[in-house]
């Protein structure tokens, strides 16, 4: 993770990328102690080609106002050079990692001239068949976001308005639903051979 002194600097250091992301934390938080080290953590892994900046808001006070950010730790998510999303509070290192992942993923296949699909899995740690899935798309190098329904009461609330379905897993891929672990109708959504 490379340290940001200012705004102009994280400008500076940015141009001409497509995607990276800014963690803003305060050095005394514990909090942000915790997204700081989760990061730091998988910034060994396969994910060094994609920019990743912090900035300690307790020194550096001109870069969140620009984004609206008023509490820390955020995660900040450019793509395509434009501010996107931000992740607040401090998530696991696999959540990190996968996110990160996703973005590499993301980027060879832009660079490929491939379309990405946005691929979100409703799960909950005990379901055999959702681990089984997800390792699925793991090996097939589909990223995905993850939804613990059984953590998540809105979602899971949301889910069963819209499919009617209350057991696990369901797979959200480009907007259409996969109820199981369906892996013809997964590989023809995905397109995998």
């Amino acid at each position: 993770m490379e340290t940001v002194s200012s705004y102009s600097d994280f400008l500076e250091k940015v141009h001409n990328r497509d995607r990276y992301f800014l963690l803003l934390y305060k050095s005394v938080g514990e909090q942000s102690r915790c997204a700081l080290n989760n990061l730091e953590n998988i910034a060994g892994n396969d994910i060094s080609e994609i920019p990743l900046y912090k900035a300690d808001v307790g020194s550096v006070r001109d870069i969140h106002s620009h984004y609206g950010v008023t509490s820390v730790p955020s995660l900040l998510i450019f793509e395509d050079g434009n501010f996107t999303n931000v992740i607040k509070g401090c998530q696991e290192s696999e959540y990190y990692l996968a996110l990160l992942r996703s973005a590499v993923f993301q980027a060879k296949a832009k660079a490929d001239g491939k379309t990405t699909k946005q691929v979100t899995v409703y799960s909950t740690p005990t379901c055999s068949w959702c681990n089984a899935l997800k390792a699925w798309l793991r090996k097939n190098g589909v990223p995905y976001s993850d939804i613990d329904v059984s953590r998540d009461e809105k979602a899971a609330r949301d889910l069963v308005r819209r499919t009617g379905q209350h057991g696990v897993p369901q797979t959200e891929i480009n907007g259409q639903i996969i109820i199981g672990f369906d892996q013809s109708r997964l590989k023809e959504l995905l397109e995998i051979q």
